[in-house]
């Protein structure tokens, strides 16, 4: 159990001290890069998507 204990202490130690943290500006900066570029990545999946779904609807109405 000392060990657990010791290595969380020492975790949290080497957070404080030896991680360079970014300034909240570029936090809030990258976060709404990312959420602007998830945003789009899941309408370019949606789109992707609905052009199968109409291509496969397309074929079997073909095939019928």
């Amino acid at each position: 159990m000392t060990k657990l204990v010791n290595y969380i202490s020492e975790a949290f130690h080497e957070l404080k001290t030896n991680v360079t943290w970014p300034e909240w500006a570029e936090v809030q900066r990258l976060t709404i890069v990312v959420a602007v570029f998830s945003i789009l990545f899941a309408l370019l999946t949606f789109g992707v998507d609905e052009l199968f779904v109409k291509a496969l609807e397309g074929f079997f109405n073909l095939i019928k």
